[in-house]
């Protein structure tokens, strides 16, 4: 399935509160990337806490189907979980971005860099 500009993927909406709980409860590391690419601060507005199919992404930008996921320690163990959920959601035209909570708290201005090299390639 090819991504259509602002395309909203289906989603289970018993995720709605989840979601609401999850943006009312962020982590640190998504409280530093939250100050640094919300307001269209990029160019193009990213959401938080997306519910997608059965699951939710840390944040999500609508215009160009690109996801952001902080990876932290409850994903150590996750690896086959994650991948899977990621070619679930990249089937409908998502492009993904990983960081660990270190590379946020330790590196932002890194992070930033990729992200915003990342929406320059797919407004393109």
């Amino acid at each position: 399935m090819t991504k259509e500009r602002n395309q909203i993927i289906p989603y289970n909406s018993e995720l709605k509160e989840k979601a609401r709980f999850l943006r009312k409860n962020s982590t640190l590391p998504e409280v530093i990337l939250w100050q640094s690419i919300k307001d269209r601060a990029l160019g193009v507005q990213f959401h938080r806490q997306v519910p997608m199919l059965q699951y939710i992404v840390d944040f999500y930008c609508h215009e160009i189907g690109l996801a952001i996921e902080i990876d932290g320690n409850s994903h150590d163990h996750q690896f086959l979980y994650d991948a899977k959920r990621q070619d679930k959601i990249e089937k409908y035209g998502v492009t993904f971005l990983r960081f660990t909570n270190q590379e946020v708290k330790s590196n932002i201005q890194e992070v930033l860099i990729v992200i915003e090299a990342k929406v320059k390639e797919l407004l393109e």
